[in-house]
């Protein structure tokens, strides 16, 4: 029985759900799992290539903690992910255009391209979808 794909759309901007979003993603990537990350909403500007580290997370408590035990950031969890297994990251082509950017505002070599929700949707049909 062939493995099927994990879809994951991540929504929020908050540390504590893109850490374990690229968590969960990266180990699903180097266990030969196929997975595909759709960034949209506020999730998308924590991919923004002029953030500062730790700061692009905000203050909350969490990510204080984080920080504190220097625990990888999720860019560079996700960027391990993509070197080590088979990964794809789309940017949403909405918010991209609200946001007024294009690819170029986001950090560099992470991401495959931007695309729509439905297109994503539609190629998440034949695997497994979450919402993070």
């Amino acid at each position: 029985m062939a493995i099927r794909p994990l879809y994951m759309i991540l929504k929020s901007a908050d540390r504590d759900s893109l850490q374990i979003a690229s968590t969960m993603a990266s180990l699903a990537a180097v266990s030969e799992r196929p997975v595909h990350v759709f960034v949209s909403m506020g999730a998308l500007r924590v991919f923004n290539k002029n953030g500062a580290g730790n700061e692009r997370y905000g203050d909350s408590p969490l990510n204080a903690a984080f920080c504190e035990k220097n625990v990888p950031d999720p860019i560079e969890t996700f960027r391990q992910g993509k070197t080590l297994g088979d990964m794809t990251i789309w940017a949403c082509a909405m918010v991209l255009d609200v946001l007024g950017w294009d690819e170029s505002h986001l950090v560099e070599g992470l991401f495959d391209g931007q695309t729509g929700l439905a297109k994503f949707l539609s190629n998440a049909e034949g695997g497994d979808l979450i919402a993070v």
